[in-house]
């Protein structure tokens, strides 16, 4: 399995919420193989089918995009950075597609997928944080910072590396805020950030200067200029759907609400 695979993509950014037990069948160690020795790419594909979350959208922006794997690594990239075949689909047709698939099998996971959050749907991991997930909805002026921290670590962030630590780099990123009424991104500031599970790294020799996604307490992967720029977008974009929505529909103790 190659370093630009589909699988490999997507086990690097599946693995930090597998490993802490959020999403996705309990095989952390297979998806971590992947990442540092290069698993079949079949036992990946078996796993990513057990994402809830990540695997309608792949299956549903593939067969919008004219692609013919959901796996394919343009697929995959566009689901957890934004962009690329992404753009391809308009957010409307993404969005009632998605409504469809999940309308037969609607639960609790989905509840909030409703005909009213099409308008800001994106066949993406940022609109799935922001929008399906029911974290944007628990924020108030007051008691916020769970739902906060949540929404930060489940997104898909950009840092730059400014030096090895040991199996963590320090990187500086920006992280998201909430003034009460809006969200919104920090100015930069400096975090640790894991690059090593068991052992085994995810960015080997990496260095100062580098790019990097960061996906919960973990540095995933090495990002080009193009890729951050895509991520910053998508972020950014869904950050407006988002601060649209929660002016319409406060959270606890907005404006009145409950």
């Amino acid at each position: 399995m190659t370093a630009g695979s589909g699988a490999l993509f997507f086990a690097r950014y599946a693995y930090a919420p597998n490993q802490l037990g959020y999403c996705g069948p309990a095989r952390p160690e297979t998806l971590l193989d992947c990442v540092t020795t290069g698993a079949d790419a079949g036992a990946i594909r078996a796993i990513a089918r057990g994402f809830h979350g990540a695997w309608p959208y792949l299956e549903i922006l593939a067969r919008l995009a004219g692609v013919a794997d959901p796996l394919d690594r343009r697929v995959v990239e566009a689901y957890w950075l934004g962009g690329g075949v992404g753009d391809t689909v308009g957010a409307g047709e993404f969005g009632d597609a998605l409504l469809a698939h999940i309308k037969p099998q609607a639960g609790h996971y989905w509840k909030h997928l409703t005909p009213e959050l099409v308008g800001e749907a994106a066949p993406n991991h940022c609109f799935h944080v922001f929008g399906v997930y029911p974290w944007s909805r628990l924020l108030g002026p007051l008691h916020f910072e769970q739902p906060l921290h949540v929404l930060d670590n489940c997104r898909i962030r950009w840092g730059t590396v400014l030096e090895r630590d040991g199996d963590h780099v320090v990187v500086r990123n920006r992280r998201l805020t909430w003034d009460g009424g809006r969200l919104g991104l920090s100015e930069p500031r400096v975090d640790r950030a894991a690059v090593a599970a068991e052992g085994r790294t995810f960015l080997p020799g990496v260095e100062p200067g580098e790019r990097v996604a960061l996906h919960w307490d973990r540095a995933c992967d090495r990002l080009t200029a193009e890729q951050v720029e895509r991520l910053r977008r998508t972020t950014l974009a869904q950050i407006e759907a988002t601060n649209r929505r929660l002016a319409r529909h406060p959270g606890p103790g907005m404006n009145g609400g409950p």
